[in-house]
Formats: C-alpha cells, structure tokens, sequence
C-alpha cells in the first residue's frame, strides 16, 4: 500500500472548469501519492474526461490549484504538463500503425547521434523497458498493426514511460478488451504501481477497479460524490455514489442475496 501519509505527487483542490453555459467540474479535489493507484470513475457525463484534460494541460481550469510535489503550479498545455511528469494514454492510443514497437515508443522522443536516428540504442532501450515491464511482444521490430488489442495498450503505456514521469493517466484501458488481454493490462498497472508511479485510472469496469484501485474517487455532474478506499468499500456503495441513489438494480441484487444466506 502506498504512504498516504505522505504528500501527494499531484493534488486538484477546488478545480472548477466551464465551457460557455456548461459547467463540467465544481469544486473537484483529488490527489494521487507515489505508488498508489487511483480509480476515477463516474456515469458518462460526470466530468471524467474534462477532468483528465484538465491534468493533463488540455483545458485550463478556471477556478482552484493544480499543486505538483507541495507548490502549485500552472499548466497551460500538454507539455507543461510532460515537462512536469504526467504522462497520459488516451483511449484511441494514438499509435502509429505503419511504425514498428520501436518506432512508436520514441515517436516525438527519437535518439540521435550526430544528427541521425540512433536505431540500436532505440531498440536496446525498448528491449529493457518492456522487459522490466514484463510486457510480452513477438518482436520490438514487429509492425504495430499486427498486435492484439491488448499488446497495444501495453506499447501506448510503455510509450509514456520514455520520458520517466510521475504519474501516468490512463483513460479506459480496458475498453473494448477480453478477459485474458484485461489482465495483461491490469497486471502493467500493478507494475506502474511497484515501480512507485502515481496513476491515475479511468474506468467504467468495477471489476477492474476493485483489482487493481488503492482509492476511488466518484464524480457526479461533475462534483466529487465521494472518496473511498478500495479495501474498505464495495461495488455496490460506489455504484451508489456514481448513480446518486442508494436504491438501484445492483443494490437490491445484493440484498436479496444476503436475505439469502439467513
């Protein structure tokens, strides 16, 4: 468990952003420590993704503190945000298909010796890091169109490891994945977490969240609607957090099932 006694690496009090007559965060705080993993979830509409574009320098917010390691600081765009460590995977990846695993590792952070492409240190550095990752791949030479789903989530997070931030925002990792290439990604968050990483995890999978999450932080019409720590919580007091209601499908589902057990 990480040391939430500790400060945060990145911490949100009082962030609030509009767009025109839309108000998508009031209010929100939200902090995230080293080697910890925190879930952000909430319904479609909760402020999730303005949140995340918010740390990661793609919106600016209009009210409260951004502070990184103890002193605020301001990010007006992406890198700003990279130059200070937040490294983030959207969901559509952002790879390029008609590169190799290397060449999309250091797209934008290319080595060079004497003005041309240093291809054997590229790929000895990718070697390394996806072996210290334990992400398996047939070959760092390999064309990225060719992977699974989940081989590619897996070169877009060690992509944003090039750089070696502090924290990694990972949007919706899972999406769109089977159960056995889930937890290839899965088990890379639980690495990000070894190798004291904050991360912050966006996800509409409790399942996942329950797995890998130290803490959860629930968003409601984007307002925080409660934080909760991963050990002393359920699914069905976060789904009830995300819904706003305390009586819903999963919460009746439970109680007939306890009733059950008598």
């Amino acid at each position: 468990m990480p040391d939430t006694t500790s400060q945060p690496v990145l911490e949100l009090r009082g962030v609030s952003k509009r767009f025109g007559a839309v108000q998508a965060l009031t209010n929100v705080d939200l902090s995230v420590h080293a080697g910890e993993v925190v879930a952000l979830v909430g319904d479609n509409g909760a402020g999730k993704s303005t949140l995340v574009k918010t740390i990661a320098g793609v919106n600016q917010p209009d009210e409260g503190d951004i502070v990184w390691q103890g002193g605020s600081v301001g990010i007006k765009g992406p890198h700003d945000a990279q130059k200070l460590g937040i490294a983030t995977v959207y969901q559509d990846l952002a790879l390029a298909d008609n590169l190799d695993v290397v060449g999309n590792l250091f797209l934008g952070s290319e080595i060079r010796r004497a003005g041309v492409l240093d291809e054997i240190a590229m790929e000895g550095r990718s070697r390394e890091l996806l072996q210290t990752l334990s992400i398996r791949i047939p070959s760092v030479r390999i064309p990225v169109a060719s992977l699974s789903g989940g081989q590619r989530q897996t070169v877009a997070i060690a992509r944003s490891l090039i750089g070696d931030p502090k924290v990694v925002l990972l949007d919706e990792p899972t999406a769109a994945l089977g159960v056995e290439q889930t937890a290839q990604v899965l088990d890379l968050v639980e690495r990000l977490r070894v190798r004291n990483l904050g991360v912050i995890l966006i996800s509409h999978s409790m399942e996942d969240v329950m797995a890998v999450a130290d803490t959860i932080v629930v968003l409601r019409l984007g307002r925080n609607n409660g934080i909760f720590e991963r050990d002393q919580t359920t699914q069905e007091e976060i789904i009830s957090a995300i819904t706003g209601a305390t009586d819903n499908a999963v919460t009746r589902r439970a109680a007939r099932h306890s009733e059950g057990q008598q």
